[in-house]
């Protein structure tokens, strides 16, 4: 079935003279039945409008449009709207924007598009944007879930665990503001040109209200940088790098107030930990 889906698909790509960007991250779905999992996987319906973005030619979109109020695709390369045009032409709910997506004001976009209908995004994202734009996602502060496509090393390290390997600083960022999981994994052979790596399907469900409570965003996560910008070092060295005002001895007395060792690393912090560590912080005045 793949194989007939991908000559197929290598055909309309061929008649519109359309040719891959690497620099533009673009991996195609072949099997239709990823895209029909992915568009479940979103929970969309028609009380829904949902934000795609790299629509690629309609594969997931046309699941979207199957099941939402409305889908808005923005897609930076032109050369794929006439494709577009052609695959999602039985499609009333449809609409692109012919766009960057890191430089729209993606509240504006929803308000605009989506009146009525509760936001969601749902997309096979190019690897080389999936940070900024997840980000991008949540900053925005509009959207009740997120269902994407990504690399399965990324998707790992957004639901680690502290004192794992994989656990960061985007992993506190997306657990502060979603309820991130993995939902199925899908292997390189189930795109063009195939990846090098696995890629998996993430899902996160935006929190109605942090899980900590937190004075300052902005200060809280400048403490998260922080303790993970020497990952190898103690959580008091890596401090030092944006707090060093304070003195070692003092950000050493501070991590112990806190209930904390010494001589603990950044990597072991939850977020409840991190929440008691910036109020500290903040409290002396860093």
């Amino acid at each position: 079935m793949a194989q007939n889906e991908q000559r197929a698909i290598e055909a309309l790509l061929q008649r519109h003279g359309f040719h891959f960007s690497k620099a533009k991250g673009q991996n195609f779905l072949i099997d239709r039945e990823i895209p029909r999992r992915i568009a479940l996987t979103s929970e969309a319906d028609a009380s829904n409008g949902v934000l795609e973005v790299g629509p690629g030619i309609g594969a997931l979109s046309s699941e979207l449009c199957r099941r939402a109020g409305r889908v808005v695709a923005v897609e930076l390369d032109t050369s794929l709207l006439p494709i577009l045009d052609e695959t999602m032409a039985d499609f009333d709910n449809f609409s692109i924007v012919s766009a960057d997506v890191l430089k729209l004001d993606l509240a504006a976009l929803v308000r605009e598009r989506f009146e009525g209908l509760t936001p969601i995004v749902c997309a096979n994202l190019p690897y080389n944007i999936t940070t900024p734009v997840l980000t991008a996602f949540l900053e925005a502060g509009c959207f009740e879930s997120l269902t994407v496509l990504i690399q399965r090393e990324v998707a790992e390290r957004l639901c680690a665990k502290p004192g794992t390997a994989a656990y960061g600083a985007f992993s506190v960022f997306m657990q502060y503001y979603t309820t991130p999981r993995i939902c199925f994994e899908v292997p390189p052979e189930y795109f063009i040109p195939r990846p090098k790596v696995t890629s998996a399907v993430l899902r996160a469900e935006v929190r109605k209200a942090p899980p900590v409570a937190v004075e300052d965003e902005a200060f809280f996560f400048r403490v998260v940088n922080a303790a993970f910008a020497l990952r190898r070092k103690t959580l008091v060295n890596s401090l030092m790098t944006a707090f060093g005002a304070l003195g070692k001895e003092q950000l050493a007395a501070l991590v112990v107030s806190c209930g904390l060792d010494a001589n603990v690393r950044g990597e072991r912090l939850g977020l409840a930990e991190f929440a008691r560590l910036a109020a500290a912080l903040r409290e002396a005045g860093a």
